[in-house]
């Protein structure tokens, strides 16, 4: 008999016990790893707030140079 619960997991090192658990074929870790964290306040100030107006023309330089 097979059951199935949904557990959320709160630490990496429990994810590598259930992947330890897998590997002993005592479980099976459905779905997919998490996307990785990305530290957003590394980038603040990588860019300057720009006018809509302003971007748009940006963009229609950068196609025409393509042509």
């Amino acid at each position: 008999m097979y059951n199935s619960v949904t557990v959320e997991i709160i630490n990496e090192g429990a994810m590598n016990l259930l992947r330890d658990m897998e590997q002993l074929r005592l479980i099976r870790v459905n779905g997919s790893p998490p996307a990785p964290k990305i530290n957003w306040s590394a980038y603040n100030g990588a860019m300057t707030k720009q006018s809509i107006a302003s971007v748009e023309e940006q963009l229609v330089e950068l196609r025409n140079a393509w042509e």
